[in-house]
Formats: C-alpha cells, structure tokens, sequence
C-alpha cells in the first residue's frame, strides 16, 4: 500500500484477555526457550516511570519526532547496568518521524541530535527489567506478576514451572 502522508497512529487500547493472550503466547513460544539459553529465568517486562516516560516523549517531539520504535535488545556485560541484567532481555526506545520515501511508502526514520561535537541517536534504556527485579522485591517469588499470563510449563525431564 502506497502512503501519501505519514501515518499518525499504530496502536490501540486493548483489553486484560488480549494482554493475557500474548504474555501467555509469549511465554510458551519464546520465554522458555530464551531462559533455558541463557541458564536463568528471562526477563519479561521492563518498567519506566510515568515521568521519566513523558521527559523522554518531550525531548522527542522538541527534536522532530512523531513516533517511538521500541527494538527488543539483549544486554551483555558492557551494556548491563548491574551484573543482574546481564544476558536478559531489555526493550530500547528510540524517537522517530515517519517520512516518505521514493517508493511513497512511509518509513520510520530514526532521529539523532547533536550536541556539541558528538552526534548521537535520541534513544532511551536502562529501566527496571522483571526477573531479576519485580517491583520492591529482589526475587521472583514475591514478584507482583498482576495476574497475567500465568501458566503452568511441563519442561519435560526438567520439571515443571509456574510463569
């Protein structure tokens, strides 16, 4: 489909059966998988303040940007900001505009500022990732999990777990 201007919306509100559907998909399909890889339990939300988001949002729309691209990324040890992060998932958001381009198709463009001699992409990381930590609690016992998504996986001769 050929855009002729940029597009203005890409989401929707959606209900708590939708939420519990794709953590529960999420979790069997990918979940499982990524936490046996790496030998202990993945991540599965990243947490931001309500304020922290809006500062970030500001300083996007003051630099051109009509939208946010969330890229899914996995921090290392150069990238961790605590030894707990490391080989998790995390979620990185980086400001866009979405712009035409030749083939008159909308594309999300990434933005970048420069400020004095450096040049950088407006891009924001480093929240609260869930396991390692889950509200005020350190471990994923008494994590406040809202209730989402929770299922029973028979991981076959490793037991059974509640995620």
């Amino acid at each position: 489909m050929l855009l002729t201007k940029a597009v203005k919306t890409a989401g929707k509100y959606v209900n708590s059966k939708h939420v519990d559907s794709l953590l529960t998909n999420y979790k069997k399909e990918r979940w499982v998988q990524n936490s046996k890889h790496i030998g202990k339990e993945d991540s599965l939300s990243v947490w931001y303040s309500v304020e922290e988001l809006q500062e970030f949002l500001d300083t996007a729309k003051a630099n051109g940007a009509d939208g946010i691209k969330m890229y899914f990324g996995v921090y290392k040890a150069d990238t961790a900001k605590d030894q707990g992060y490391e080989d998790r998932q995390t979620i990185v958001m980086v400001a866009s505009k979405n712009k035409i381009n030749s083939n008159g198709r909308g594309v999300d463009k990434s933005i970048y500022i420069t400020t004095g001699n450096d040049t950088r992409i407006l891009a924001y990381n480093a929240g609260r990732i869930c396991p390692p930590y889950c509200g005020t609690d350190t471990d994923t016992e008494n994590a406040d999990w809202d209730n989402l998504g929770i299922i029973l996986i028979d991981k076959k001769d490793e037991g059974m777990i509640i995620v």
